[in-house]
């Protein structure tokens, strides 16, 4: 949690930013870069592509500065733009999560047995990068972001059970990627 005096520095950043200041923009830049471009990886899963999608963000985020009104942290004000970002970057290139899967059926509920697969952390980040863009996308938001089935589908723009639906296809996936590392 941010201390008052943390909260006090940003503050005085970002106004220093509304009124134009490119250095107080290029401390907040440092003060948030690497955590942002984790989110973009996560989402995005190239190194490069995420770097673009990191400075797109900034730069959106610079040319709205004016609009953040202190309602949410700046981190999660700035979190939400990359997110979008990293999404509409994945949109171009191609449809991942599209209205096809609206209609499937929500996968069976069944349990999946973790206490047989041998974890690392490398592993894990490994076995995430592997999933497919749509189980990615959705287990990262769930699971790193801290959003909601409900924020994620208003975000991707789907139903809240095709999110429930992709993030528990997505952990059957994770522990088949996670047992072949086993071999």
């Amino acid at each position: 949690m941010e201390t008052t005096t943390t909260i006090e520095i940003h503050q005085d950043l970002i106004e220093s930013c509304k009124a134009g200041s490119q250095q107080a923009f290029g401390k907040l830049y440092h003060l948030y870069a690497k955590a942002m471009y984790n989110v973009a990886l996560r989402i995005i899963k190239v190194e490069e592509e995420a770097q673009d999608i990191l400075q797109e963000s900034f730069v959106k985020a610079f040319n709205k500065i004016n609009q953040y009104e202190y309602q949410a942290n700046f981190g999660a004000w700035l979190k939400r733009i990359v997110i979008n970002q990293a999404l509409d970057n994945i949109r171009k290139k191609k449809d991942i999560i599209s209205k096809d899967i609206e209609g499937m059926e929500i996968a069976e509920q069944e349990e999946v047995d973790w206490q047989e697969v041998d974890f690392t952390i490398e592993r894990v980040k490994k076995a995430i990068m592997a999933l497919p863009d749509g189980f990615r996308v959705v287990a990262s938001m769930y699971l790193f972001e801290g959003f909601e089935h409900k924020e994620i589908a208003q975000i991707l723009g789907v139903t809240e059970s095709t999110s429930k639906s992709q993030f528990h296809r997505a952990k059957i996936k994770l522990k088949e990627i996670l047992k072949t590392y086993e071999n």
